[in-house]
């Protein structure tokens, strides 16, 4: 992932452009609001139509450049190669579901990404690589059209017994359930300081039984059942075109789901949430781990000109 130090930066799968690079960015288009997906209905006995639900499809961003280095054309067709090899990538090319990433940076804003396809890559003309100079056209497809923050946030939260609201009475006898944590002590609290729902990725490590997942202010859970042992994990991503339930990095756990628990509609909504955990834990080591990035309408507030 390549640093955007400079205003008017963008970062294309891991390759720098604009300012102080050999791509020179001319334009950008595609970062006002996406298209629709319309489910308007046509009137069968009247003029007009019934209005449906509106979706927005994929975001599509389109961005002029040229390729410059003055008088050295073999550093240019390196670039353009360069850019070819980005666009190919065989690990998400060839994997269904595999993403790029492409970020961007404007003046007095924190960078943004978002998560598609690299769907062009071309060099437009090579009547002037002699000199050094060869303009291309990038085309980067989003399939979720919300741009994300590039900060990745994250917490940890262990079941801890010593927590508890009703605390425990000598002896203790395993297994131990341990409830929910008192949020004053360990609340769990996170943060989208975006205005659209957040999309997090969960990590529920073991030993542990049946864990549940909930955030408060939503309501929305997400409970498994399943046993997981010392070393054993379960992750669950709820990104879209992207969902999967995964037991130790590989195997397909989503049938541990409950029916109530829904990927689609777990997200952290814009705010201050909660988020708290429960599960059967003998030894008291196991850990929940949740992250997100910040989701936004748009890729700033104010409307500047790419330059």
């Amino acid at each position: 992932m390549a640093a955007l130090t400079t205003d008017y930066q963008a970062d294309l799968a891991g390759l720098l452009l604009g300012p102080g690079t050999p791509y020179v960015i001319g334009d950008v288009v595609g970062l006002g609001a996406p298209e629709l997906r319309t489910q308007d209905v046509d009137s069968a006995t009247e003029d007009g139509t019934f209005p449906g639900v509106d979706y927005y499809g994929a975001r599509t961003v389109r961005i002029e450049a040229a390729i410059r280095t003055p008088g050295d054309p073999a550093a240019a067709f390196d670039a353009l190669a360069r850019l070819h090899e980005v666009a190919s990538t065989p690990s998400v090319r060839k994997t269904a579901g595999a993403l790029a990433v492409l970020r961007l940076r404007q003046p007095g804003r924190d960078v943004r990404r978002l998560y598609g396809r690299i769907r062009r890559a071309n060099e437009v003309s090579t009547s002037q690589a002699i000199y050094g100079w060869i303009p291309v056209e990038i085309e980067f497809t989003a399939t979720d059209p919300r741009f994300n923050d590039d900060i990745l946030q994250s917490i940890s939260l262990p079941l801890d017994i010593s927590q508890t609201t009703q605390g425990f009475k000598a002896p203790l006898v395993s297994p131990i359930t341990t409830g929910v944590a008192n949020p004053s002590v360990r609340p769990g609290w996170v943060t989208n300081a975006g205005d659209l729902p957040a999309w997090p990725t969960v990590r529920i490590t073991g030993p542990v039984t049946n864990p549940k997942v909930w955030i408060v202010e939503t309501g929305r859970a997400l409970e498994l059942g399943i046993t997981l042992g010392v070393g054993e994990w379960v992750d669950i991503e709820t990104r879209p075109g992207t969902r999967w339930v995964l037991r130790n990095g590989s195997g397909n756990a989503s049938t541990a789901l409950t029916s109530a628990s829904r990927l689609d509609l777990f997200t952290i909504p814009p705010g201050t949430s909660e988020i708290r955990w429960t599960a059967t834990d003998y030894t008291n080591s196991a850990r929940l781990a949740l992250s997100w990035r910040d989701a936004y309408t748009a890729l700033s507030k104010e409307n500047e000109p790419w330059r």
